[in-house]
């Protein structure tokens, strides 16, 4: 009778417990980091589900429209790990910057459609260290966007439509800006000037018709498919001291110019390799 009794007990209990299921929505445990993010998206789901059905037309149902990135919470349209959030080839299309968790320290948004970056989009995000926005629409970036990232180390604007450059962060040590459609009068001649730990310079297929200014920590230098016609003394060395020398400048790329560097024998005598590019 004991063993009959409670057979009756469990049965029940799973009979409502499975009942309780078709009615309700899963919620996320309190402790999930994301829980607030899906808890709310359940809820908008439930509020969704509990609209009235439309008129159907007489050849069947119309067919639910994709979901809205403005609806759906960061985490669950990318793949967000600890300090990581990857959102590549997000569908339906991303268009802005999303919103973050706070702690985010790499954010990889690539091959969407972002068309514009705005002062707010980081304003509440200082523990980014890198971003890869490569692939995107990004032809307006607002000048302040990167200011309050003062930990950014790494920033990549790759692939976008970009014709003028905003303020730069003085901490990176990678910048990538190749294959944009960036000219001279777009990058100001000081641009890099505050960037004493960049160490990689990525401006390659673009339409500078000459070399910025680079700084002394500067690495490899990539400004190969450009408009530049000519360089001279100041361009990597100093007319003003004949001693000054950079070591540390190991790989300069300026193949795909116009420019005969052979034309310019004293521009490069201090450095320890000669660029990349035509000489005859």
């Amino acid at each position: 009778m004991k063993t009959l009794f409670c057979f009756c007990i469990t049965v029940s209990w799973i009979v409502s417990g499975l009942a309780w299921r078709n009615d309700q929505e899963t919620q996320v445990m309190p402790g999930s980091p994301f829980g607030k993010e899906l808890n709310a998206y359940l809820k908008l789901r439930r509020e969704r589900r509990a609209l009235p059905p439309a008129d159907e037309p007489e050849d069947g149902p119309t067919p639910a429209p994709g979901p809205d990135t403005s609806d759906l919470p960061t985490c669950l349209l990318c793949v967000c790990l600890t300090g990581s959030v990857y959102c590549e080839e997000v569908s339906p299309d991303m268009t802005t910057i999303p919103t973050l968790p706070k702690e985010t320290a790499y954010l990889y948004a690539r091959f969407n459609k972002i068309e514009k970056i705005r002062t707010k989009d980081f304003e509440d995000y200082v523990t980014l260290k890198r971003i890869d926005l490569t692939g995107n629409l990004i032809s307006e970036i607002e000048d302040g966007a990167f200011s309050k990232l003062s930990v950014l180390e790494e920033l990549s604007l790759a692939e976008n439509n970009l014709v003028r450059l905003p303020m730069l962060p003085a901490k990176l040590k990678s910048f990538n800006a190749n294959h944009n459609f960036l000219k001279t009068n777009g990058v100001k001649a000081t641009a890099f000037k505050k960037m004493t730990r960049l160490m990689n310079l990525y401006m390659s297929d673009n339409q500078l018709e000459a070399v910025p200014m680079i700084p002394d920590s500067v690495r490899i230098l990539h400004l190969q498919n450009n408009n530049i016609t000519e360089v001279n003394v100041n361009t990597f060395c100093k007319s003003n001291d004949t001693y000054y020398l950079r070591p540390t400048l190991s790989e300069v790329r300026l193949d795909g110019n116009p420019v005969v560097l052979s034309k310019y024998p004293d521009s490069f005598i201090c450095m320890n390799v000669l660029p990349v590019g035509k000489y005859r």
